[in-house]
């Protein structure tokens, strides 16, 4: 082979290799400085907390958000006066049910002990409990249930007379997106339910 033949033949092959070295550099440095992005939330923007009465259909009233909707239970164990807090643009629902103790201690034991026992149904999935004990404006006593972690309620709560009236919620989400994106939502709701305790009235005049 002559010499000027070599000499191109040498060059194609430098060429050559040169652009396969160039090609895996460019591969090798986007694999390094690739790394995977955490998954991301929508953001929240919570609206200004009002409220509104509740109609005088119930043994109860109390103030609601203005944001929210009231619907009767239409489960197939739902009793009178079981009705659902409905927040549609935060897939919220605070599901409340009542009962009458007709001045009986043994039913409100009952009702009490199975407010803590649907309570601690959730304590597979939660890592923490909390209960705090509140007395509301009228003098009735109320316990409210914190639960951190991810369940599918993270806030519950009771509130009775102790003779005539027992009115039980729990807060749920229709949504799998986790607790920790909705913290903000779960202490707007919060903040309402205690609104709703510190307005709450029984319709015999209590």
């Amino acid at each position: 082979m002559s010499e000027v033949k070599r000499s191109v033949t040498t060059r194609w092959t430098n060429l050559q290799l040169g652009l396969w070295v160039a090609l895996a550099l460019a591969i090798v440095s986007c694999e390094t400085e690739y790394t995977p992005k955490p998954k991301g939330y929508n953001r929240i923007d919570l609206p200004a907390q009002t409220y509104q009465q509740l109609n005088p259909e119930h043994p109860y009233s109390f103030e609601y958000s203005s944001h929210a909707k009231v619907r009767p239970d239409s489960s197939m164990i739902a009793q009178p006066h079981w009705i659902h807090i409905i927040y549609p643009t935060m897939g919220a629902d605070v599901q409340l049910t009542y009962k009458d103790l007709q001045g009986s201690d043994k039913i409100l034991n009952e009702m009490v002990e199975d407010a803590r026992k649907l309570t601690g149904k959730h304590q597979i999935k939660a890592y923490a409990i909390e209960e705090t004990e509140i007395r509301t404006p009228t003098g009735d006593m109320a316990s409210v249930f914190e639960l951190e972690g991810e369940v599918p309620s993270q806030f519950q709560f009771y509130v009775t007379d102790s003779t005539k009236h027992f009115l039980r919620g729990a807060l749920y989400f229709r949504t799998a997106t986790q607790n920790d994106s909705l913290a903000p939502v779960i202490e707007f709701i919060k903040r309402d339910v205690v609104h709703m305790l510190n307005t709450l009235k029984w319709q015999d005049g209590k």
